[in-house]
């Protein structure tokens, strides 16, 4: 099988059936609920009964492990696609409760009319109807007898044909003997191939990620309780977004309400924070980085298949360590110390509204950051500089944009195996050095997009130093993050159209402050020497106009924190580019400082 990637079989539905209920074939709920309607669990029966081809699941074999005797364990097949019809076929065929979005658990019953040969989700309408088989699961999985119910329906219907309703149930019950496609992946493949093989074979598109490989390896462990650990990674990203969702927890899911997990993410049933609301994908790449010392998450799935990386062998024992560990990660991740503390840090960087944090990436690698440091130097005070300036140094130099799960394997290693504060300064050395201050850093200011790292970290630095908005005397840039407050054209964007000049001009970054939104309607359009010279004449006779700000040594103040010139001639639209340059220059000195001081 070496050389072969995959095998392609046809199989009774029977036999599916079987596997699934024997564990021979792991259902990981990679997506987890149950997501299709009931109209199309009928619909997929309608195929079947009319002997229509109902497509491919794909599963993946987990390697044979060698367990601690030396004797071999033959690996499941763990679905990797397909689930949503396999789980359609034990709810309707061998009438197992599915859960649904609501994490509730449901019976699915689909009906039959054998004369119109017919297939509907049952409802009390059908149930009362004779003409109807309220149920097929019972007859086709073999719990009843087909002449049995064949029997006791002509009794209710004694005007239809008999031979064509003993007919109609044969053909119902010869659903099980239809069969249904299994493409096969060999357990020896990498996730890379794996991968191309999902998307080639996939015909809606769909992409599958490494976490989504990771968590159908978790999801179908049941010897080391990886479907709850699952669900802890699953509902804790949920209750992250959607606090209420605990409610649902406690009703429909009693035995996950025992666990530890449980008891350590019950924070989040009241909290809105929305600061870092991670993915499973996010959850699980932390988790596993900081406790396995690896950035890959392929080497995760390996792991958790028991993958011995030396000897390239399969052993239990490594299986069942790893499910330990990355239980242990998880557990990490949700504590609610750490979880706050580590906010807090990045809060206390600037970064007060989620959307100033273009990479999750730097937010998650800041994250294991901090759990790492915090189990290897305890209460060093050091660990939030040290973690506010990597998470700061890797949103300007874009560190985690390119390769992120190479950088992250690099990064964890180098970590893991040196001091700290040294790593670090090599990095701020060769990327940070004068050169990027002065002419890397004012060069990424050069944009129109209000998205580039370099202005959010800039509004982050204004945060963090407590300056206020451009022309207001109380109200901080901190305090118009976190309330959206208004973006303002200090040369006003119709000002500057009228003059000739392009989007990517009016709207470059260095022409924008955070502003009071009755400043910035009172400015409307006005050319910038015209309005600012009102706002130095209302400082020089005390009578507030634009702003609140009625002292000359407040307003330099302002201007300054604002990286503002503090000249009427540097407003004049004939001088816009040079006024851009240097603005640029100011707000990259003025990041410099606040990086040094983070």
């Amino acid at each position: 099988m070496s050389s072969q990637k995959y095998s392609v079989n046809q199989h009774l539905i029977e036999t599916v059936l079987s596997w699934v209920k024997s564990g021979e074939i792991a259902i990981p709920e990679i997506q987890r609920p149950f997501v299709w309607d009931a109209t199309k669990v009928r619909d997929l029966m309608d195929s079947l009964y009319q002997g229509f081809p109902v497509g491919y699941i794909i599963a993946w074999r987990n390697p044979t492990v060698k367990l601690k005797d030396g004797s071999l364990a033959e690996g499941k097949k763990v679905l990797i696609d397909g689930q949503q019809r396999v789980t359609a076929l034990t709810a309707a065929v061998a009438g197992q409760q599915v859960i649904n979005q609501d994490y509730q658990q449901v019976r699915i019953r689909i009906a039959f009319h054998p004369i119109e040969e017919r297939f509907e989700v049952a409802n009390p309408a059908i149930d009362k109807d004779k003409a109807w088989l309220p149920d097929i699961a019972p007859i086709v999985s073999g719990e009843l007898r087909s002449h049995k119910v064949a029997r006791d329906y002509l009794e209710l219907n004694s005007e239809v044909n008999e031979d064509l309703v003993y007919e109609r149930l044969d053909k119902l019950c010869d659903i099980t003997k239809k069969q249904i496609g299994l493409i096969e992946l060999a357990a020896d493949l990498d996730i890379e191939t794996v991968t191309e093989i999902f998307i080639r074979i996939n015909s809606k598109g769909v992409v599958l990620s490494q976490a989504d490989f990771a968590m159908s390896k978790i999801a179908a462990n049941e010897e080391f309780d990886g479907n709850t650990l699952r669900k802890a990674i699953d509902y804790f990203c949920h209750l992250s977004i959607a606090p209420e969702f605990y409610a649902h927890i406690e009703s429909n899911d009693k035995a996950f309400v025992q666990t530890d997990y449980f008891h350590a993410m019950r924070w989040l049933r009241s909290e809105n924070d929305d600061l870092y609301d991670p993915s499973y994908s996010d959850m699980l790449r932390v988790a596993f980085t900081t406790k396995f010392n690896r950035g890959r998450l392929s080497d995760l799935v390996g792991l958790l298949s028991g993958r011995n990386f030396e000897t390239r062998s399969y052993e239990k024992e490594i299986e069942e360590a790893s499910f330990r560990t990355l239980a242990e990660g998880v557990m990490e991740f949700i504590s609610e110390t750490h979880f706050k503390r580590f906010l807090m840090i990045i809060r206390s960087a600037g970064f007060v509204d989620s959307s100033m944090i273009g990479s999750i990436n730097a937010l998650n690698f800041a994250y294991i950051l901090y759990l790492k440091l915090k189990r290897d130097l305890g209460n060093n005070p050091s660990i939030e500089s040290w973690v506010r300036r990597w998470f700061v140094m890797s949103l300007l130099t874009g560190r985690y944009s390119g390769s992120p799960e190479s950088r992250f394997d690099k990064d964890i290693k180098a970590v893991h195996e040196r001091d700290f504060a040294e790593v670090l300064g090599e990095i701020e050395a060769a990327e940070m050095s004068d050169a990027f201050w002065d002419f890397g850093l004012p060069q990424a200011l050069n944009t129109s997009s209000i998205n580039a790292p370099a202005i959010k970290v800039f509004w982050a630095a204004q945060a963090n130093q407590g300056d206020k908005g451009f022309l207001s005397k109380d109200i901080t840039v901190r305090d118009m993050l976190t309330h959206h407050g208004d973006i303002h054209h200090v040369f006003p964007k119709n000002f500057l159209k009228k003059q000739g000049l392009p989007k990517s001009k009016y709207n470059q970054v260095a022409n924008y402050v955070y502003v009071q939104q009755e400043v910035n309607i009172k400015i409307g359009d006005a050319a910038p020497t015209s309005y600012m010279e009102k706002v130095f004449e209302q400082c020089e006779k005390g009578q507030p106009h634009f702003g609140a700000i009625t002292r000359l040594e407040d307003l330099g103040a302002n201007l300054a924190a604002n990286c503002l010139p503090s000249n009427l001639d540097a407003y004049r639209p004939e001088v816009y580019e040079d006024f851009l340059a240097e603005r640029r220059k100011k707000m990259a000195l003025k990041i410099k400082d606040y990086y040094w001081g983070l």
